[in-house]
């Protein structure tokens, strides 16, 4: 089950590192109000509706990396419920 959360708060990184990348990608005004991607970074980065606060990449990171990993900690711990039920 660690090995599973491990995989969960990678993911959690490597997608809060990718949409980093994307926003220096896309010049300046990258991810303004009026961009429809931004619903989508909001549901894949929840530390995201912090925005109007300054953080640095590496909090963003290792937030997102919490985050993803306590999703994991519960889809698995149900996950395991539901099996051990059958």
């Amino acid at each position: 089950m660690k090995y599973r959360i491990g995989i969960w708060a990678s993911a959690g990184f490597l997608v809060a590192g990718c949409w980093a990348l994307y926003a220096l990608a896309t010049a300046p005004p990258a991810l303004t109000s009026a961009d429809p991607i931004l619903t989508l970074v909001r549901l894949t980065c929840p530390i995201a509706f912090l925005s109007s606060y300054p953080l640095r990449l590496y909090w963003v990171l290792f937030a997102n990396a919490a985050t993803y990993a306590l999703a994991g900690l519960v889809v698995e711990s149900l996950r395991r419920r539901l099996n051990h039920a059958k």
